[in-house]
């Protein structure tokens, strides 16, 4: 359940601030009259992804036993890579967000209602497809048949929701650059999870050889339906049971990944700390905090 509150907060707060951004510009600039082209953007994208989740969902049902095993793995190596991807991308370029948003926000005024929709849909949209997919494959790993999962990351969209409204309103600030530095290091330990059982998964399904060849087993020390072997089997998606490949593929993944983003320098570091400029061309607030302005 953590780390489905994980995801849903990162991902969620993610959109949120991209949502406040582009809400708050208009208004400090007297557009107002663009904001229902802005909402219907992100009404959208919204759906896209909740018909997404369904269709993965409800669609994978109607498969074999190998077939789900082969798409829930295959999934959850795309969604490890999208997430990957998305905790670097945003540690290098969260600084400048805000005026990249204001400026293809300018540029989608000029040239009208649907480059508004656009525009919205588009920034929005890929924080909500890897937030589905990532979500339905570390439910998928987790297979505890309850609702737990989705409870939890809805639990984080809506937290991310209320910190993006506290955000807009001025009540909130937080240092964003420690904030996403933290959560996505943490993210990188759930994807390594995540990616571990995708490939037992690819195993089940027979794509990979090694099912049965046991890294180790300490189903005894660390029973799979203990409280605690629950905890960490919904936590970190841990198999007190795994394969030498699943073992391999955590490994070769966590270290360098984990070790790449959290180095002092380089494009892991992000160059700087997050500063958001403000509106006027003003010297840029101070970096160790951030709300929306």
């Amino acid at each position: 359940m953590f780390s489905n509150y994980l995801i849903g907060l990162r991902e969620g707060l993610e959109a949120s601030l991209v949502v406040c951004i582009l809400i708050a510009y208009l208004v400090k600039t007297g557009r107002t009259d663009a904001l229902k082209p802005i909402w219907a953007g992100i009404g959208v994208a919204v759906a896209l992804a909740l018909g997404f989740g369904c269709a993965l969902e409800f669609g994978s049902q109607e498969l074999t036993f190998e077939a789900q095993e082969a798409l829930g793995g295959s999934l959850s190596v795309i969604a490890v890579g999208l997430v990957t991807w998305m905790v670097f991308w945003m540690r290098r370029t969260a600084r400048h967000l805000k005026t990249e948003l204001h400026g293809k926000l300018d540029a989608a005024l000029q040239m009208g209602t649907g480059a508004l929709v656009a525009t919205a849909f588009l920034a929005v949209g890929r924080e909500g497809l890897e937030t589905s997919l990532f979500v339905w494959t570390s439910v998928h790993a987790a297979g505890d048949g309850t609702p737990r999962p989705l409870i939890g990351a809805a639990l984080g969209i809506l937290t991310a929701v209320v910190l993006g409204w506290l955000f807009y309103r001025g009540a909130l600030r937080i240092n964003l650059s420690k904030f996403f530095t933290w959560t996505g290091g943490m993210l990188v330990v759930v994807a390594a999870g995540v990616l571990a059982y995708g490939f037992h998964d690819l195993q089940e399904a027979g794509w990979l050889p090694g099912l049965t060849n046991r890294a180790f087993d300490i189903s005894d020390t660390i029973p799979p339906d203990s409280w605690y072997g629950t905890l960490l089997k919904g936590v970190f998606n841990f198999q007190p049971d795994p394969t030498v490949l699943q073992v391999t593929v955590w490994l070769l993944y966590v270290i360098p990944t984990l070790a790449l983003f959290l180095a002092p320098v380089g494009f892991a570091s992000g160059k700087g700390k997050v500063k958001v400029p403000d509106e006027q061309g003003s010297q840029p607030s101070k970096a160790t905090s951030s709300s929306v302005d």
